[in-house]
């Protein structure tokens, strides 16, 4: 066996574990290091290479020095996928084992992940896509909740996002996915008025009206239209169902105004719509 695919695999980085299990005597391992052939970057982990220190090396070395079972999380798991420009000063691991001693510019969390929040990337293992965004948001505040939102408007479903919080259950977490779920509801109030303007739509009134909730009402036929942002209605209700004291509520959320704002429309025209005379 040879050290030589893992090296390619790992970008020039290999631990001592690894290079006697490929069949380097522990002999030989020092003294490539005495010879300064292989440069320790932490306790028995070591770069064969003369090139600089990046960040991917840096990653790979940290993980290796984490030990079995180690993911990276939070923005430098982000930072991996693509999703941001350079990577944190910090970076995050989290693993089933006891942390070593802490090392300059990592941090270590033991933490048991679910099959769920764990991937595979260019790799290594980190955590899976959800729960990467949304401890991003936590890490980061302004460009993290950035980030956030913009999966969520993309490809990121709401209810994966959901989920990946429930498995995971922080203070943080919660008010970053609250926050994320105001901003989104904020944003498809405006564009619902927005739509009910620039149609030429009559009847409405723009202020909450008896149902609680509601981001426009018709009062004539007693139609609220509620707006739930990003957040789809997680107890599968109706779209349409009644809402007490003789209304009835629409919900709308941020995708269906984003992808099919004529199909709302017609939804909002048959729910005013009077009733065919008798």
């Amino acid at each position: 066996m040879s050290i030589e695919p893992i090296l390619r695999r790992q970008g020039g980085v290999i631990s001592r574990r690894q290079a006697i299990a490929a069949g380097l005597l522990s002999g030989a391992v020092d003294d490539r290091v005495r010879r300064r052939r292989w440069r320790p970057l932490h306790p028995q982990v070591y770069l064969v290479a003369a090139g600089p220190v990046d960040a991917e090396v840096q990653v790979r070395a940290a993980l290796l020095w984490a030990g079995e079972g180690a993911v990276l999380a939070g923005a430098a798991a982000a930072w991996w996928f693509g999703w941001l420009a350079r990577p944190p000063t910090t970076l995050t691991i989290a693993g089933p084992r006891h942390p070593p001693p802490a090392r300059p510019g990592i941090v270590l969390r033991q933490r048991e992940l679910a099959p769920a929040d764990l991937t595979e990337h260019r790799g290594i293992g980190l955590t899976a896509r959800p729960l990467t965004v949304l401890e991003t948001a936590v890490e980061l505040d302004g460009a993290g909740a950035a980030l956030l939102d913009g999966a969520l408007q993309s490809w990121l479903p709401f209810r994966a996002l959901h989920d990946a919080c429930l498995r995971n259950p922080s203070r943080r977490g919660r008010r970053a996915l609250a926050a994320t779920i105001e901003r989104s509801t904020t944003v498809t109030r405006r564009r619902l008025v927005r739509l009910l303007r620039d149609s030429g739509t009559t009847g409405w009134h723009g202020a909450a009206g008896p149902v609680g909730g509601a981001a426009v009402t018709f009062p004539g036929p007693r139609v609220s239209i509620e707006v739930t942002g990003f957040a789809p209605a997680l107890d599968e209700q109706p779209r349409l169902r009644p809402a007490g004291s003789g209304w009835t509520t629409l919900g709308v959320g941020w995708s269906d105004l984003a992808d099919r704002p004529l199909d709302v429309l017609a939804e909002i025209a048959g729910a005013v719509r009077p009733p065919p005379a008798r």
